[in-house]
């Protein structure tokens, strides 16, 4: 298990340096920060002196040396926009993501353990094709379509729930049904088909004869011999909705690291831009690891 352990923290850790170099080139390949923080009308001698402030007169490869030595030791600089540390900025807008990202966790994994199991009950019936006709419908459809509709159905036309801002559960619920939407649908499709393999199997079968309850069979036998390749994705998916805030947070203005990203970019702000994404990239790299990790206890059979 140790060994494993530090094999996918060395593997995680080469991801974190790959994703750093892509931001850090595709932030340099944007254009010149200088045209946004200084007037049409600043003179050559002051963009330099900027550019040196930045350290963008380095050559590239030092410029990218030195982030990454910076990166390690938490080090993002300081924001172009916002005169204040990177990291400083990005925790104190990350509250804000992880909220709606649990929020939105709880809701996509109760209706999708639900509906898959209701359906894997349910086979061959109308039932099961209702619930797997609104999985599907959840998968095709985009996050900000989504978004866009239910402000226009629940917000402006029947005027029920705040459409931005952050200030009581209610600004949570249609962001966080709006990211737990597509989630739902991946969990439920998963959990139908693993539980349809599962309860076909003779230790099922034998726990029926031995006058076990139908409840009793599917979720505590059933469930938790289908659960390896939904908690896998469970895990994937909850990772992939801090990635979503992105999206979410700036169609509903939620003040979190998503909204923050976009602003950063829309401001060529290089190191609020490159300390978000590194910190996302570490949460979902970190999530994956915990996923792994938890195999052992839910099937002892695995071992690493």
């Amino acid at each position: 298990m140790l060994t494993f352990t530090l094999k996918r923290l060395a593997i995680g850790l080469l991801c974190l340096v790959g994703v750093s170099l892509i931001i850090f080139v595709a932030m340099r390949v944007s254009g010149d920060p200088t045209l946004l923080l200084l007037p049409d009308d600043a003179l050559p001698e002051d963009r330099h002196a900027m550019r040196v402030q930045l350290g963008l007169d380095l050559p590239v490869p030092v410029q990218f040396g030195v982030f990454l030595e910076n990166a390690f030791l938490g080090d993002f600089g300081n924001s172009i926009r916002w005169k204040m540390p990177a990291m400083s900025l990005v925790l104190s807008r990350l509250p804000a993501t992880l909220q709606l990202a649990a929020l939105a966790f709880l809701i996509a994994a109760v209706f999708g353990l639900l509906s898959g199991v209701a359906a894997a009950r349910l086979r061959g019936t109308v039932y099961d094709s209702l619930i797997r006709f609104v999985m599907t419908l959840g998968l095709a459809l985009p996050v900000f379509w989504i978004g866009l509709m239910l402000i226009m159905t629940v917000s402006v036309n029947m005027g029920l729930l705040p459409t931005s801002g952050r200030g009581t559960f209610w600004h949570m619920l249609l962001p966080a049904v709006t990211m737990a939407l597509n989630p739902a649908a991946a969990l439920s499709r998963l959990t139908r088909s693993s539980m349809l393999n599962v309860l076909g199997t003779d230790y099922i079968k034998l726990a029926r004869v031995k006058g076990n309850s139908d409840s009793r069979v599917v979720w505590k036998h059933g469930l938790r011999n289908a659960s390896i390749p939904v908690v896998t994705l469970a895990g994937i998916q909850l990772a992939n909705m801090i990635g979503n805030t992105v999206v979410v947070e700036t169609i509903f203005a939620w003040p979190g690291t998503g909204k923050l990203i976009i602003d950063a970019i829309l401001a060529r702000d290089f190191p609020v831009v490159q300390a978000a994404i590194c910190l996302i990239a570490a949460i979902y790299i970190g999530l994956n690891l915990l996923v792994d990790l938890l195999y052992g206890v839910l099937d002892p059979q695995i071992r690493y």
